[in-house]
């Protein structure tokens, strides 16, 4: 009865010192730099930087997070041509998955190429593009580094894949198109 009764005394104790709490007044800051910081506009003066604003470049050579990783080639005609020859794929036979490049065949470029690579997709036999080329094309002569160049960059109505697919996966697409390629050629 009595660790009952001490504990009442507390509780009535605690309730009467939150029961005098004055909302009106403001409470006690212990650190107010941390609640009242400076703001700093992006491109405001400032006497932080040598130049004097706020707002400064990346570092020389720095590369965002993530999978980024930067393709040195150009997107240019020669860039293409130098890719086409000489650009080969990181991947060995044991890291292709073709199950999977398939998957990602099917979802970015079976829409137009067909999911047998031999140019006749959805958009294509709705006639909503046109002159999308079969693997097999005998003037086509692509190559590991020509396709993964146009999968990067995009070429003429082709669109850019760089964004939807990192870097691993754009070389599993491009195993899969030379997949597709030789059975085609059969």
């Amino acid at each position: 009865m009595k660790t009952a009764t001490k504990y009442i005394v507390v509780l009535v104790v605690l309730v009467s010192f939150m029961s005098c709490q004055k909302n009106s007044r403001p409470n006690y800051q212990y650190m107010p730099n941390m609640y009242e910081s400076i703001g700093y506009e992006a491109y405001q003066e400032s006497d932080a930087f040598a130049n004097g604003v706020e707002a400064q470049l990346p570092a020389e050579g720095s590369i965002p997070r993530g999978d980024f990783m930067p393709f040195e080639i150009e997107n240019t005609n020669d860039g293409f041509m130098f890719a086409k020859a000489n650009l080969t794929s990181p991947l060995d036979s044991t890291q292709v998955d073709y199950d999977r490049a398939g998957e990602l065949y099917g979802i970015y470029c079976g829409i137009c190429h067909g999911n047998k690579g031999d140019g006749k997709g959805k958009l294509v036999q709705r006639e909503k593009i046109l002159g999308v080329p079969s693997y097999a094309d005998i003037g086509r002569a692509i190559t590991t580094g020509s396709i993964y160049h146009t999968l990067y960059y995009g070429k003429n109505t082709m669109g850019s894949y760089a964004n939807q697919l990192n870097e691993e996966e754009r070389w599993q697409v491009v195993a899969y198109v030379e997949k597709l390629k030789a059975d085609l050629e059969k």
